[in-house]
């Protein structure tokens, strides 16, 4: 398929994971990708998985620095002569008991996971064409389902679930998409290392393993691409939840 035949993506958390997996995808089905990540190493790697299948200009920023992601999106205009899809990806992952919670953690998983989708949709919805301009933001199943351990993180992805509804009736005038995108488990490098510490319950998450597994990222990104497509076309301001089943 090339249903992004001609068409300019910003894409955000393009270094790993999901944010790698869709990136491949998009390229491979003709987008142009402007790929952001913190790590210039993770989309060194991304880029050389794409090499000879179409254009992939990567920049090295922080999503939680707001002058960092307005010269992003400055760059990739320049770069890319526009912006027709923007992809949040990026984000991080915590598993703390509450009573171990810290301002710090808040501030962390708010910044990257909420301020940095914000940020991003704040400075390219301005570039983003009437009647065709997509957005589509990376949420958690966590958002509406209960996870012991992950209040923080529940909270940060429940806050881009929200913000993408509202933003999707902000800006419907225009004919652009919202679409929030909730993955569940996904076997990436931004769940794997954040396994639950020993001395926590982990009974609870043996009673929603998903029936199917857990997700490869290119499922993820499967459901991505359908989102910011033409196939898409009348999907806005509701939830697409990918979980495998977890909470049927």
């Amino acid at each position: 398929m090339k249903r992004f035949e001609g068409l300019r993506v910003v894409l955000t958390g393009a270094g790993s994971g999901i944010g790698r997996a869709t990136a491949v995808r998009l390229v491979a089905e003709g987008a142009a990708v402007f790929a952001v990540d913190v790590s210039g190493g993770g989309l060194a790697a991304t880029a050389a998985e794409v090499a000879g299948s179409g254009r992939i200009v990567t920049r090295v920023a922080d999503v939680g620095d707001e002058g960092a992601v307005v010269d992003a999106v400055r760059a990739a205009v320049a770069e890319l002569g526009g912006v027709d899809v923007l992809v949040n990806v990026a984000g991080i992952h915590r598993t703390t008991p509450i009573e171990r919670l810290t301002v710090d953690d808040l501030n962390q998983l708010f910044t990257v996971n909420t301020v940095g989708t914000a940020l991003f949709c704040r400075e390219v919805l301005p570039h983003l064409p009437d009647g065709t301009g997509v957005i589509v933001n990376v949420a958690s199943s966590a958002a509406a389902h209960g996870n012991p351990f992950m209040t923080a993180y529940a909270a940060s992805k429940g806050a881009v679930l929200a913000f993408s509804l509202s933003l999707a009736a902000e800006v419907a005038h225009r004919g652009i998409r919202v679409v929030p995108v909730s993955p569940g488990t996904v076997r990436t490098p931004l769940v794997g290392p954040h396994v639950l510490p020993p001395d926590l319950d982990a009974s609870y998450y043996a009673r929603i393993r998903p029936p199917f597994g857990a997700a490869d990222p290119e499922q993820i990104a499967a459901a991505i691409a359908f989102a910011a497509s033409t196939d898409g076309s009348y999907l806005t301001g509701a939830e697409v939840r990918v979980d495998g089943g977890s909470h049927l």
